[in-house]
């Protein structure tokens, strides 16, 4: 088997160490493994795969030689990294924003969309080029209508998000733990650093800016993600986003209303049953949650029922972790794919 040579840029945040971590896990080979983040992390170290490897810093030429690098960074580090990977020869695998809506990039989810990868041959990556990872409640959610459009057709999309503190990173996390310490011992917290307001025994309906149109980012990416990765440009998706006081994993009330008329639960679940990526929960209580979806790799599935108001509209409860399936696993399925490991 081909060893590919891998970068991992932002190693030292929750979703780079996510991929580490799944890197070990599904014995993904690589020959080099080179581990980039900001100079604050530099001279510290991360283990994989029962390895300690050293943090460096992106300089000129620092992709060369590598097959695959995963960026897990912000926006503006892919936009000026990512095209230099490339350059390189290096298929990158990119988990921010920058590139997702830009029509010269595949956006992938594999469940979904795996056909519009490309293929790295047995010796060369000439075919090498930025692949767009999606946002990590976009993900979950598109695993989740995928096999419905595909038999039934969709005629619009609403969901309601509930999104932990680790989509924030781990600063999300560590606001989350102290702020709640602080709480119950009965001292008021006015202000937070992370969030627009305090997470302690709270929900903020704010991820991301809110736009002058009342959406805010997170919102917007929802939307315009869904329905370039379910190729239904014209697909209606209103999404309402929380920040919910949960350490992991994103769960979303979802509302989909198909084209033809089903009238039978166990059609939609049987259909829901059998869908790549999907587990179905139908044992009591009927549906996952975010503490036993954290981490596990499927997307959970589960209080499916028929809208009184609507017969033609269907609610399910979507549950995935988002740091694996949200992000670093999506990305490494993208690798499995373009390197036929899978």
């Amino acid at each position: 088997m081909r060893k590919i040579n891998v970068g991992v840029v932002g190693a030292t945040g929750v979703v780079g160490e996510t991929f580490l971590n799944l890197i070990d896990e599904r014995e993904f080979p690589f020959g080099e493994l080179r581990l980039f983040a900001s100079e604050n992390s530099l001279g510290q170290t991360r283990k994989c795969a029962d390895q300690e490897f050293p943090v460096q810093t992106l300089t000129e030429g620092c992709f060369n030689g590598l097959d695959l690098v995963f960026f897990s960074s912000g926006d503006d580090i892919s936009q000026e990294w990512a095209p230099k990977a490339v350059a390189a020869g290096a298929y990158a695998v990119d988990n921010s924003a920058a590139f997702r809506m830009d029509s010269k990039f595949p956006l992938i989810v594999p469940d979904v969309t795996g056909d519009l990868l490309p293929k790295a041959s047995a010796t060369s990556n000439d075919g090498a080029t930025i692949i767009a990872n999606p946002n990590c409640s976009t993900i979950q959610l598109v695993v989740a209508l995928a096999p419905l459009a595909k038999k039934y057709g969709l005629k619009s999309v609403r969901v309601a998000s509930y999104q932990s503190v680790s989509g924030a990173g781990r600063n999300g996390i560590e606001e989350l733990l102290t702020t709640t310490r602080v709480a119950l011992e009965g001292e008021e917290i006015t202000k937070s650093a992370t969030f627009p307001a305090p997470i302690a025994f709270n929900c903020i309906p704010q991820i991301g800016r809110i736009g002058e149109d009342g959406f805010c980012t997170e919102e917007t990416k929802i939307m315009k993600e869904t329905a370039k990765i379910l190729r239904l440009p014209s697909l209606p998706v209103s999404a309402f986003t929380v920040r919910v006081p949960t350490l992991n994993s994103h769960a979303e009330a979802v509302w989909a209303t198909l084209e033809k008329n089903v009238t039978s639960l166990n059609e939609i679940t049987g259909t829901l049953a059998g869908a790549p990526g999907v587990e179905l929960v139908d044992e009591s209580p009927g549906y996952p949650m975010q503490t036993s979806a954290s981490g596990q790799d499927p997307v959970y599935v589960g209080r499916v029922h028929r809208d009184h108001a609507d017969p033609n509209t269907w609610l399910m409860w979507v549950v995935s972790d988002n740091l694996r399936k949200g992000a670093a696993l999506n990305g490494i399925q993208i690798a499995e794919h373009i390197f036929d490991l899978k």
